[in-house]
């Protein structure tokens, strides 16, 4: 697969670091970098938990209006 690809400045630099040191070509570069890249990923992290709390009364939602009206009258 042939395919145009144009890295930004600090992504070319570091392809660039890769091809000198250790006498690659362009491809090769990339696909180490990417290789990191895809490692650096690991186990996929926990989703964040929001913790719940009963406040009293309820309110149904359902009816904007409603909901509006008892804010307002709360203030």
């Amino acid at each position: 697969m042939r395919t145009t690809y144009t890295p930004a400045a600090d992504v070319a630099a570091e392809i660039d670091r890769l091809r000198r040191q250790h006498g690659i070509g362009v491809s090769e570069a990339i696909d180490i970098l990417a290789r990191r890249g895809m490692s650096a990923q690991g186990k996929p992290k926990r989703r964040p938990r929001s913790r719940t709390f009963h406040m009293g009364g309820r309110i149904d939602v359902s009816n904007i209006g409603e909901v509006l009206d008892v804010l307002d009258s709360a203030q």
